[in-house]
């Protein structure tokens, strides 16, 4: 199977599972999905990591639905041929009502689909969201939007309990419509293990090679992130450095 190309769709990526690596990518505005759509990556997020990319915010706990559905309608202003995926953000999603009543208002401003975290226990939200008409994209692992509880960011699946939970998170999100799934700092060996056992994609984020896919935070990507850059990734300083020289050029070009 060849890349997928026109207007991808939720079959689309669920037809790479296995056969094309799934790139997927944040975007946080209308130039940021143009220039992303334009380097024909299939999946786009606008991602509640925008709170700490471009709110200046701590962690993403505090990014509320007003926030995504800001952003979320800048990014779909660019009609990308890419999936427009929106992420959920903490505290919208607490029941089933509450999860269909936000998925779609992000879909009524532009997502193609909508992400939460959380796997058995969201699994009636995932189900109301799924028969709302809206697509769902699962993530397990580590849970941003519970560092707080969790006193920080940790690998997941080390411990047996835990591979064992992260197994029945992920069958209990395809069971409730999930069309992929995205494992974040997952122990790799647990992460090819569901990639291998699950039948919808697996988009990792630190969590080794053997994903369906890979999704990066892209002002990681391209080092321009203010405060700190995952070890996992291994960002492109060069961007940030030719960044710097063109405002700096310009600045001194000024007094020429």
């Amino acid at each position: 199977m060849t890349e997928p190309t026109g207007k991808i769709t939720v079959e689309a990526i669920r037809a790479m599972k296995g056969q094309v690596p799934v790139a997927a990518l944040t975007v946080y505005d209308y130039a940021m999905a143009k220039l992303v759509d334009r380097c024909c990556v299939p999946l786009m997020l606008v991602g509640d990591s925008l709170g700490m990319v471009v709110l200046g915010l701590p962690d993403t706990t505090e990014v509320t639905m007003g926030d995504m559905l800001h952003h979320t309608r800048a990014a779909a202003r660019a009609e990308p041929q890419a999936l427009l995926v929106a992420d959920l953000p903490a505290d919208s999603y607490g029941t089933p009502d509450s999860a269909a009543a936000n998925a779609r208002r992000l879909a009524d401003v532009g997502a193609e689909a909508v992400k939460a975290e959380g796997g058995l226990v969201i699994s009636e939200q995932v189900r109301a969201i799924v028969g709302a008409g809206i697509p769902f994209l699962g993530h397990l692992g580590m849970l941003p939007q519970q560092v707080k509880r969790e006193g920080g960011y940790k690998i997941k699946g080390r411990q047996a309990d835990e591979a064992t939970a992260l197994r029945n998170d992920a069958n209990a999100l395809v069971d409730a419509g999930a069309f992929a799934i995205v494992l974040e700092l997952v122990e790799p060996a647990v992460a090819a293990e569901l990639t291998a056992a699950l039948p919808v994609p697996t988009i990792g984020i630190g969590s080794g090679p053997d994903c369906d896919g890979q999704i990066l935070v892209t002002t990681d990507l391209w080092a321009t992130s203010p405060d700190y850059i995952p070890k996992h990734v291994q960002p492109n300083e060069a961007v940030r450095g030719e960044m710097e020289k063109a405002i700096t050029d310009w600045k001194n070009g000024m007094s020429n």
